[in-house]
């Protein structure tokens, strides 16, 4: 197979997924962005020779993890806005003026504006559809955009410090919980004298420097 025909497979494959649906697009390049940008994290700690063995075995899996928490609050949130977006269009909360203007001459408006309601089963026209659908596709960037920006400047920092913290607490206590034994038995100390700091009074007292 030509590298052509591998391209248009490609090209048509995208087109129709994504042809119509850019706010799905938008998740699912985000979420494989993420995964890619995961992937070198723990490549680059798996081929540092620099950081010991020990490290990696804790550095490795915290990577992960990371990166779990990162895709999934990514994808829950942006998924989320797409669909809440989507929502308003399709129960008739949220229209462009033509279409709202169209449906007020045809008297339809009573038919729309609920959470229940569907705007594509209250007799729109053919040119009304294609509008809305228009329309439909550009709130659904709107919102896919905005919770992609929430997502990766807001809330998966928070998750992902409060989490990293939670863990670093738990691994201070096994440290410590670690040591106790040793600390215990090293408590007892021989007693030490204490010699006292000479002063300049101690060495002019002394038959030695007399002369």
């Amino acid at each position: 197979m030509s590298k052509s025909s591998l391209f248009n497979g490609f090209k048509t494959l995208v087109a129709k997924h994504y042809g119509s649906n850019t706010g799905k697009m938008l998740i699912h390049t985000g979420v494989i962005g993420w995964i890619l940008s995961s992937a070198a994290q723990v490549a680059a700690i798996v081929i540092n020779d620099k950081i010991p063995k020990e490290q990696k075995m804790y550095l490795i899996p915290q990577e992960i993890a990371d990166a779990a928490v990162n895709i999934v609050s990514f994808y829950a949130i942006t998924q989320t806005f797409s669909s809440v977006a989507k929502r308003l269009v399709t129960s008739g909360k949220l229209l462009p003026k033509s279409v709202k203007d169209w449906m007020s001459v045809k008297g339809l408006l009573g038919k729309i504006g609920k959470s229940t309601s569907d705007i594509y089963k209250a007799g729109l026209s053919a040119s009304a559809k294609k509008r809305l659908d228009v329309f439909k596709e550009g709130i659904d960037v709107i919102g896919t955009t905005a919770g992609s920006i929430l997502s990766c400047n807001i809330v998966t920092p928070i998750v992902r410090n409060e989490i990293a913290a939670n863990r670093q607490k738990t691994s201070i206590a096994k440290m410590n919980s670690g040591t106790n034994v040793v600390s215990n038995v090293n408590n007892v100390k021989p007693k030490r004298e204490f010699i006292a700091r000479p002063t300049l009074q101690t060495f002019t007292n002394s038959s030695s420097l007399k002369i």
